[in-house]
């Protein structure tokens, strides 16, 4: 059971804020998609009929999905606890699908609902998830396939001057075509940051099984600590060999939408679990992984908007981090007034109550960086009936 089970929410008011893009630290690319020259964010906001608000990052493009499945549930079953809610909620999807953004806005309401049932009771969200400690370890995540070596040195520099202890950089060059390079990438940066530090690559699924075998067994005498995502994360029956056949640990799981997932990645011999909370069906699947991982004594991190969920690896073991991608992830935090610190390879996170972030809206209002504003009441929205769109 969980804490959140028998909250009852009865949300009055719902908005989406878009916030102007900020350019990257350094434009970046990886193997299958880029560069990114900006990068932006979007804030669900829900208003609750006591006062009491919760936010989190949500995707603005699928507002058909929030508007004809979430919504409605969220005005109007306003006398149920979470667990019967989340419920009506999560079947609302089935015909969207559990492995799509649907799934995805399902844990990104879910979120705001978890800082909303926080903040009502005046607890930091960790605490509230029964986290025992107010830090996580940080694991520093960039090298665009698109960097000279100088811009790789420089952005490894950073990660080692901010005390980082693991590196991960992005592999699969000129679409996967270029992997003497990448090899040459590798090398620099491990002579870079010497043995002590961890090294991770990212292949971003570009690769086919032969050609990650091929990469596996020349890069074997580096001591790599994962290779993320090196074939596609759909094509299980290739994983499984992969897994069988590589010496080094294969991680998977940022590619997931539902935790139901996970154990297949774990049959096929995953020996690292990245779900990303903000991409699952909700916090509880986020702590699904989290404990399967456990049960398996299997490798584990996680990422995507890194300073909301470094709140919920205050939950999990020490030893695994929160991913920081830092070319996109440091340039959006000139919106937050309050946020977690990086210090000596953790994010501390603030004592305030829910999740450790908050943006101050008035004055990004004035500024102007509020580009899109969308607010929603429950005489804006219908009961939900369900439908189905050929």
């Amino acid at each position: 059971m969980y804490q959140i089970d028998n909250e009852v929410f009865r949300i009055t008011r719902a908005q989406i804020r878009v916030l102007e893009p900020v350019p990257t630290v350094t434009p970046f690319q990886d193997a299958t998609m880029g560069p990114f020259n900006h990068f932006g964010l979007s804030i669900l906001t829900l208003e609750a009929e006591d006062g009491h608000i919760g936010e989190a990052p949500v995707f603005n493009t699928y507002m058909n999905i929030l508007e004809k499945c979430l919504f409605p549930i969220l005005f109007h079953s306003g006398n149920l606890p979470y667990k019967k809610l989340y419920t009506l909620l999560y079947w609302s999807i089935r015909n969207e699908g559990f492995r799509g953004q649907a799934a995805a806005l399902l844990g990104q309401v879910d979120m705001a609902l978890h800082d909303l049932a926080a903040r009502r009771n005046r607890m930091p969200l960790y605490r509230y998830l029964n986290g025992n400690r107010n830090w996580v370890r940080m694991y520093g995540s960039g090298g665009g396939t698109n960097y000279s070596l100088k811009e790789l040195e420089t952005e490894i520099s950073r990660f080692l001057e901010m005390g980082a202890d693991c590196i991960k950089i992005k592999i699969g060059s000129n679409f996967g075509t270029g992997m003497t390079e990448d090899i040459e990438r590798v090398r620099f940066v491990r002579q870079l940051i010497g043995s002590h530090v961890q090294l991770a690559v990212d292949a971003n699924q570009i690769w086919t099984l032969d050609q990650a075998l091929d990469f596996v067994n020349k890069i074997a005498s580096l001591d790599i600590a994962w290779l993320e995502e090196p074939i596609h994360s759909a094509a299980y029956a290739e994983i499984e060999q992969l897994c069988k056949r590589s010496s080094i640990k294969i991680a998977y799981g940022e590619s997931e939408r539902t935790a139901k997932m996970f154990p297949a990645l774990v049959n096929a011999g995953v020996a690292h679990l990245q779900p990303v909370p903000t991409q699952l069906g909700g916090i509880q699947e986020w702590q699904e992984v989290r404990d399967l991982a456990q049960k398996h004594q299997l490798d584990f991190s996680s990422g995507g908007y890194s300073l909301y969920t470094a709140a919920l690896l205050t939950t999990a073991p020490e030893e695994w981090p929160v991913e920081y991608l830092y070319a996109i992830m440091y340039s959006l935090e000139q919106y937050f007034m309050v946020r977690p610190q990086w210090e000596n390879g953790r994010f501390i996170l603030p004592d305030i109550e829910g999740l450790p972030l908050r943006i101050d809206w008035d004055y990004w209002k004035q500024k102007q960086k509020i580009i899109v504003h969308r607010t929603w009441t429950k005489e804006d929205v219908k009961k939900y009936e369900p439908a189905v769109n050929m």
